[in-house]
């Protein structure tokens, strides 16, 4: 991994990268449910049907840490013009498909921050999903902290459970979002992705519960630090940093931070691959950096670096924005995904950049609070203090994202169409964390805690099949 990083060193310093294309891309998790609203433990199943079509290939669906989990990769693609109808069209085409498959197994399609259904029963060793890569990955962290590890989320109301793997941790599902920029930008695109989280998750939490307990609008921020945290007390006590963090400083740039995570986390699958980077580099070729790259895959960050080579040969960089959920609906994700890319380009982009103005500290605890708090969030920005986070985005996260878009050259169009559901969001102080709640607890006036969780579940399922934005769905009745 030190020769990965020291070629990647050098490639950088001699200008072979892509440049600033801001070509984008999406991954989406999504879980699998079957007819009483529970986990199904499916995903090789529908994986094999998949198979067996022109519809699936191991790229653009993957099996995830859980089996009750997949992952849908999108095609990379400039969201100028028509570059958002051409996500949507695919994604809806590539959820139906699955959709399809997934109902031969007894399964259904739910696109959920965490499974809200999930029992601590179901998330066991014997529920990750049959790759040899994730039970490695399960037995080092184990093995790392040398003993159970406990969960103890302290929200609405208090989770403190104990586990023996790292399988809790697949009740999370997320969306991903990357932009490619050139290492010259990728500093400034990095530190604004930081300085924006908080916001994203402001209007974008959806995930309000877990094992039948209300606890952060977003529990998947709290929920993945502890699920797969490597160290053991003492570690803690003594501050080793844990392995699903935010970081401690702005970023100088991409090689800062791959240094640190040689630095501050040691490997835990042990693979080594033929490839000597430094050989390949010196005879003209580009190294794939396999040690590089499946090293920064086990550290959680996030907002990660990404180092790539491309359909073309050649190797680009990429800011991998991990902050959201899953869902609730495919026009909720892009509407999502339209305000990240616009927002974070006119922030990369600004003379007078925000990070410069705000400690890293407080962008840190900005995320934090919105994991917390979702749509009711304060939030702290510079020359204006601590504020509404709503009040932040509307009225000014809202207008720099308009700008950005337009910069991206996307139809106007789809911009209004997209921003609006922001607005809207903003308007009705409805997101999906806060939807769910307000359902939960109205069923819960004729049901217990664990039958109103599945009447919700049945009730956004229903929503989200319809097809509008979760700041239009039906209320319970």
């Amino acid at each position: 991994m030190r020769r990965c990083l020291s070629t990647l060193g050098l490639m950088l310093d001699s200008g072979q990268f892509e440049g600033d294309e801001l070509l984008t891309g999406v991954e989406l998790e999504i879980n699998l449910i079957d007819d009483a609203g529970r986990a199904s433990l499916k995903n090789a199943e529908v994986l094999a049907y998949l198979a067996e079509s022109d519809a699936y290939n191991e790229v653009s669906v993957q099996p995830e840490l859980g089996q009750y989990n997949l992952e849908l990769n999108l095609a990379p693609r400039s969201i100028a013009t028509g570059g958002f109808s051409a996500y949507e069209q695919d994604l809806r085409h590539m959820l139906h498909e699955v959709d399809e498959r997934a109902r031969k197994t007894g399964s259904t399609l739910v696109l959920v921050g965490t499974l809200p259904t999930l029992r601590h029963a179901d998330a066991t060793e014997e529920s990750l999903s049959v790759n040899l890569r994730y039970r490695m990955l399960n037995d080092s962290i184990i093995n790392a902290r040398g003993d159970d590890i406990e969960l103890d989320i302290r929200g609405a109301e208090r989770l403190r459970v104990y586990t023996d793997s790292i399988a809790p941790e697949a009740a999370n599902t997320s969306v991903q979002f990357h932009i490619q920029v050139g290492p010259e930008s990728f500093a400034a695109y990095y530190n604004a992705a930081q300085a924006l989280a908080g916001a994203q998750l402001v209007v974008g939490a959806n995930a309000p519960y877990l094992f039948d307990t209300q606890l952060w609008a977003e529990t998947r921020i709290a929920l993945f630090e502890q699920a797969t945290d490597t160290r053991s007390r003492e570690l803690k006590a003594q501050g080793v940093r844990p392995r699903v963090w935010f970081g401690e400083r702005w970023a100088r740039s991409v090689l800062d931070l791959f240094e640190e995570n040689s630095r501050y986390f040691p490997p835990l699958l042990p693979e080594s691959h033929a490839e000597d980077p430094f050989e390949v580099w010196r005879s003209g070729g580009v190294p794939k950096l396999p040690e590089l790259r499946l090293h920064n895959g086990t550290v959680y960050r996030w907002n990660r670096p990404v180092y790539d080579v491309g359909p073309n040969g050649r190797p680009h960089l990429r800011v991998e924005n991990r902050v959201l959920p899953a869902g609730p609906t495919v026009i909720d994700v892009l509407a999502n995904m339209a305000f990240y890319m616009g927002a974070v380009r006119m922030l990369a982009e600004s003379d007078h950049p925000v990070w410069t103005r705000m400690p890293f500290g407080v962008a840190e605890q900005n995320l934090q609070a919105a994991a917390r708090d979702g749509i009711d969030a304060r939030q702290w920005w510079p020359g204006i203090g601590e504020v509404d986070g709503v009040r932040l985005v509307d009225e000014v996260l809202l207008p720099l994202a308009y700008e950005g878009l337009d910069r991206f050259g996307v139809d106007p169009v789809e911009r209004d169409r997209l921003l609006g559901v922001i607005e809207a969001r903003c308007r009705s102080r409805i997101n999906g964390a806060s939807w769910q709640v307000a359902t939960v607890r109205h069923f819960e006036e004729t049901h217990g805690r664990t039958e109103a969780l599945r009447e919700m579940l049945k009730l956004y399922v229903r929503n989200a099949a319809a097809g509008p934005a979760v700041h239009e769905w039906e209320a319970a009745k």
